[in-house]
């Protein structure tokens, strides 16, 4: 049989499909590859949004900021001196975008106007962090990217 331009072409074209075609079909099955959605709940998530945003709004309305930082001991974020810890109710929660099986989340308990997240739970990589909490009956929503 005689090769040619065209029967070049075909076989490599041939050879490249199949190459792709088995990556997708072994990321597809392979359970060692397992792919996470961000959220199960999508869509009601979506529609409690605008109260997602204006609590942000409120968190950064203000006058002192949430400042946030590590320590030897984990992750340290110093709240308002302006709002007094003792009725300030909430959770934190923390996501691991690369794997859903670190995801957790924490009751806000203060020391002083401080909140630990220890370092037990951290592994190192990017995390992001959302504060959720609720002072005098209005909605706080305090959220950052982290690298740990």
């Amino acid at each position: 049989m005689k090769w040619n331009w065209g029967t070049g072409i075909v076989i490599g074209m041939v050879a490249f499909m199949s190459f792709i075609l088995y990556f997708v079909i072994t990321m597809s099955t392979n359970k060692k590859y397992h792919h996470d959605l961000v959220t199960e709940q999508y869509y009601a998530k979506e529609i409690a949004y605008q109260t997602e945003i204006d609590a942000e709004t409120k968190t950064h309305d203000l006058t002192e900021k949430i400042i946030g930082k590590r320590i030897e001991n984990g992750w340290l974020l110093n709240f308002p001196k302006e709002l007094e810890a003792s009725r300030i109710k909430g959770t934190v929660f923390l996501y691991r975008p690369s794997d859903q099986r670190l995801d957790f989340d924490l009751p806000i308990v203060f020391s002083g106007s401080n909140l630990l997240i220890p370092d037990k739970k951290l592994v190192d990589g990017r995390w992001n962090i959302t504060v959720e909490w609720t002072y005098n009956g209005e909605d706080y929503l305090y959220k950052k990217s982290i690298m740990y």
